[in-house]
């Protein structure tokens, strides 16, 4: 179920006990690793982070009133979710975050196209999961995207 939630701190208290801590640890390292610029908010019912209008006034292309999305955490039924648009658009920093993880975790990873997704929170990568938001700037996210859209 899609929280309701309008701020990224009514989220956090929203959650079952069992997930606040590593939903905030999570939120954390986030925040101490992303590259200046993306704008903290709510977006499809996540704590998401992305490029502000401010910045990039085009928005996202599926609906333009929505800031372009870089990077989303969600609590989901059976599991926390990473969602990291960078996984999806950079085959290069996709293939790294494969590589390291195992250095990281023991259990196998489980990923989407652009989801991470953890069952245990135990063994959420906190390190990891810093230096994968620290390796795209807003402004690489920026070229990324565009390059992307003139392609399809």
């Amino acid at each position: 179920m899609q929280s309701t939630a309008a701020t990224p701190q009514e989220y956090l208290a929203s959650l079952p006990e069992d997930r606040k801590a590593a939903m905030q640890k999570l939120r954390d390292t986030i925040v101490a690793h992303l590259p200046e610029g993306f704008k903290e908010g709510m977006g499809y019912g996540m704590l998401c982070w992305a490029v502000p209008h401010s910045v990039y006034p085009a928005g996202y292309h599926c609906d333009p009133k929505t800031p372009l999305p870089f990077l989303s955490i969600a609590s989901q039924k059976n599991f926390i979710a990473l969602y990291h648009m960078g996984l999806y658009a950079d085959k290069a920093i996709n293939d790294w975050f494969v590589a390291e993880y195992p250095k990281h975790v023991k259990n196998k990873l489980d990923m989407g196209k652009g989801c991470v997704r953890f069952k245990n929170v135990s063994l959420i990568p906190y390190e990891l999961i810093g230096q994968l938001v620290a390796k795209m700037t807003m402004q690489e996210w920026i070229e990324r995207y565009e390059s992307t859209l003139k392609k399809g």
